[in-house]
């Protein structure tokens, strides 16, 4: 019987690393924003490291990061270093320096701040990828009044629909999204993914310090900009036209508390590969979160995050299963993120994820069974020794974390899930799992 063989799924081990790396890895503080505004990188950050934001972070990222502390201009640059070891099921163990994080992010005047990362990624051998990370710019103004009541209004440039989301639910903002052969527009674990892969302005308005909306527009990076800028071709999101992206929300602080409830929605005609007839894809979702505060001795926060997805395939595909016949015109998909985290005295946190991702059933598009459903969870515990008010360095940032990815179905299986036939060892959902302990600095 051949044995498992991690060469022939390498494809499958490469995305879930990258899942992995989401939630361990790019969840930070920025110390050149505690610098610019004189405050602890815990005053932003739930867990001093993020991603989870307070309330007064919140605030922050709707004042386009343009907030100070009035002591004189400060250089808006910081590094991050993050040192991994992975220990998949059945694949072989690694330890590396992982990801090196330029950042250039703080105000550039009263009313024009931004974020950009810049990653070098390990990419195995002692070689590494340069690309451009998450791209947030804005302007604001603030301090507007209407009917009485406070009222901000911003552009944002962004290059993640849901990056710039100043309650951080969403995907491309809380880094932790599902994983499978299907997903959202919205979802930046989905094949093809637009994250990072487009460009798009939108404008935004926050009302009586409750109310936000959001609208704006998007379009895809042509294929040779997408390489200049360190991204592979092949998870090209193809050709987007017609994209519109809209966000509402009610945001509640209540001090010791914080409540939100929002939807979300991106439409887009999308030509996968640019050749290809034109898919019209609609998303829809909502989001729930809570935050209890307290005195932030006791953090825990709940989120959870809903994404539908309507697909009208421009190209009926012929059905591998009832020869001479046509597959559905139209399809589906759906995301489902339920997160709970607890954080002791901004130091010491624990976080579990439940991610589940389906999709409508389709033979010619996700072989061997026709089911793109997935399931897996996230468990992760951390240690984050600096960064608050009473600890020596404020404005600095260490993050040291384990963290175990396990998934439970996969193309709709619980085991074999590529369909080996008898004789053969499959492949079951746990073989992909992973286990990994990092340390991520910041200054």
């Amino acid at each position: 019987m051949p044995p498992f063989s991690f060469r022939r799924h390498a494809g499958w081990w490469a995305a879930v690393a990258l899942l992995l790396s989401l939630v361990s890895l790019d969840a930070q503080a920025i110390p050149a924003y505690a610098r610019q505004t004189g405050s602890a990188c815990a005053d932003c950050h739930a867990g001093a490291y993020g991603p989870g934001l307070t309330p007064y972070g919140m605030r922050f990222k709707l004042n386009g990061y343009t907030d100070t502390d009035g002591q004189g201009t400060k250089i808006p640059v910081a590094v991050q270093l993050t040192e991994t070891h992975t220990a998949p099921a059945t694949a072989p163990s690694s330890t590396s320096l992982t990801e090196g994080d330029l950042y250039l992010a703080g105000r550039l005047t009263e009313n024009v701040g931004g974020y950009i990362k810049v990653e070098a990624d390990h990419t195995g051998h002692n070689t590494y990828n340069t690309r451009l990370g998450n791209l947030d710019l804005r302007f604001v103004a603030k301090e507007l009044k209407l009917g009485g009541k406070d009222l901000t209004l911003g552009v944002s440039v962004n290059n993640a629909p849901g990056f710039q989301d100043p309650i951080a639910a969403l995907p491309n903002a809380s880094f932790i999204a599902p994983g499978g052969v299907t997903g959202t527009l919205l979802n930046l674990g989905s094949p093809n993914s637009p994250t990072n892969r487009v460009i798009g302005a939108t404008v935004y308005a926050l009302y009586d310090k409750v109310w936000y909306a959001e609208a704006g527009t998007y379009r895809s990076l042509a294929a040779g900009t997408q390489d200049e800028l360190g991204y592979n071709r092949n998870g090209d999101p193809g050709k987007l036209s017609d994209t519109g992206y809209f966000r509402f929300a009610y945001m509640k602080d209540m001090r010791r508390q914080f409540f939100s409830a929002g939807l979300v929605g991106l439409t887009t005609k999308r030509r996968l590969p640019h050749a290809a007839a034109r898919d019209d894809i609609d998303d829809l979702g909502y989001d729930l979160t809570y935050q209890y505060l307290g005195n932030r001795e006791h953090i825990i926060q709940a989120s959870y995050v809903n994404i539908y997805e309507r697909r009208d395939y421009g190209q009926r595909l012929p059905s591998p299963v009832l020869p001479g016949t046509l597959e559905p015109k139209r399809g589906s998909a759906r995301d489902q993120t339920a997160s709970l985290s607890y954080t002791f005295r901004q130091s010491y946190g624990v976080q579990l994820s439940h991610l589940k991702s389906t999709g409508s059933s389709s033979d010619a598009r996700y072989p061997p069974f026709g089911n793109p459903d997935a399931t897996s969870n996230l468990y992760t515990i951390f240690w984050t020794p600096f960064g608050r008010d009473d600890s020596w360095i404020t404005k600095g940032n260490l993050k040291l974390a384990a963290t175990w990815f396990r998934f439970t179905r996969f193309n709709g299986r619980g085991s074999n899930v590529f369909g080996a036939p008898p004789g053969v060892k499959g492949v079951d959902p746990g073989d992909f799992n992973a286990f990994s302990i990092s340390a991520s600095l910041a200054f």
